[in-house]
């Protein structure tokens, strides 16, 4: 089996701008696909000049979102650049897209229009709310998806979650896509279009949620460590600042030890705690017993004495900082490193996939702008140079 990637082989053509279209393409291409980008000459994707509000350009936005990707400028909305970006999807086994619904119909560029000229096209979509629906067209960016999904409010007050990540899910979520379609096409023949959205990952990210108000009526309380659902899964202050996270979906069964660790076996005979349903009727009082234990002493002596124990799962409650030389993220490679012809070795997020024969890889860095253009035309194209020269100067490239 090649070690090349599972998708080595498939041709990806990435019109797409900032986040959730790009990222797609970046998986697909750490999965071995060869991905060419397609980019507005002279600007390109707007997430290059992303800025700060104190002005300062946040290149790593642009970096991580297009590695392994080859870069093409053509000005799509001339019948010349339209013609170039047809031809090369005669070529290619994916296009994906996350313009708003409706603009790559109007310039030609929609499902209808490429599966004319590639049968067995692949055709992503992503949008903000979806294809379908009064909204399906509006404009529409990571926290309005964020927002519209309700993980905004999954705390009780408006909170931003980190960010982009209604983009990073719905880039995820075109990329599975993208690949069952694939693998579809090649079961059943034909290609097909595959759309998702910003509200649509995040609906899904919280599937648990939504489906115990769908089925159980009424909404979950929304969850902070005072008023936790269950005190044996929820998040404590120690005495060094640190904070441990308890995960105890049997709490029953890890009452006795978690109490012998914290040294108060006595708490097994207070009523308020005898059980679990006693438990969630006095979270409060529990989590407040529970949470000045905890504040004695710490982090890394709770860490010793629960590892001791051995049954009770908990960690560490990360921050950045901690989450990229956390030894389970180095470990599997979450966080990885390549090597940039300008800025020497650099530390990006690695795939969160693992492959035993296949396995995903950053082998190019983000292009420049327009960096493959005359590569791509005159070698997958058959282009001669006088053809590209005249192409670039009518501004089609």
């Amino acid at each position: 089996m090649s070690a090349a990637g599972p998708l080595h082989g498939i041709r990806v053509i990435d019109w797409t701008i900032l986040q959730q279209g790009p990222v797609a393409g970046a998986m697909l291409g750490d999965l071995g696909a060869e991905v060419i980008k397609i980019e507005e000459p002279g600007a390109g994707d707007a997430g290059r000049s992303l800025s700060v509000m104190d002005g300062t350009v946040m290149w790593p936005y642009f970096e991580n979102n297009n590695r392994n990707k080859k870069s093409i400028t053509v000005n799509v909305k001339t019948p010349a650049g339209l013609d170039l970006v047809k031809r090369l999807v005669a070529t290619a086994d994916v296009f994906i897209t996350n313009f708003r619904p409706g603009v790559p119909e109007k310039l030609g560029l929609g499902y209808e229009d490429l599966r004319a000229v590639n049968p067995g096209i692949v055709y992503g979509e992503a949008s903000a709310f979806g294809s379908e629906g009064p909204d399906r067209s509006t404009r529409g960016h990571d926290l309005l998806g964020l927002a519209r999904s309700g993980i905004v409010l999954a705390g009780g007050e408006p909170h931003y979650p980190a960010g982009a990540i209604g983009d990073q899910m719905g880039a995820s979520m075109l990329a599975y896509g993208v690949v069952a379609a694939l693998l579809a096409r090649e079961r059943l023949g034909g290609g097909q279009k595959v759309e998702t959205s910003l509200l649509g990952g995040m609906v899904w990210l919280q599937g648990f949620q939504v489906a115990m108000h769908l089925m159980q009526g009424g909404p979950p309380r929304p969850a902070t460590n005072r008023n936790a659902r269950n005190p044996l899964y929820t998040w404590y202050r120690c005495a060094d600042g640190k904070w441990l996270a308890l995960a105890t979906p049997d709490p029953d069964r890890h009452w006795p030890e978690l109490i012998a660790v914290l040294g108060r076996p006595d708490l097994a005979e207070d009523p308020r705690f005898v059980d679990h349903a006693s438990r969630l009727r006095h979270t409060e009082e529990c989590t407040a017993v529970l949470g000045e234990i905890f504040a004695t002493k710490p982090r890394d002596e709770w860490f010793r004495r629960l590892g001791a124990a051995g049954s009770v799962p908990f960690g560490p409650v990360n921050d950045l900082a901690d989450v990229v030389v956390d030894p389970q993220v180095v470990a599997n490679r979450y966080v990885t490193s390549f090597t940039h012809a300008e800025r020497g070795e650099l530390r990006t997020v690695g795939f969160p996939v693992t492959f035993s024969e296949t396995p995903p890889a950053i082998h190019r860095p983000a292009p420049q702008l327009g960096e493959h253009t005359d590569e791509i035309l005159i070698t997958e194209l058959g282009m001669h140079e006088e053809e590209v020269s005249r192409l670039r100067h009518e501004k089609v490239i």
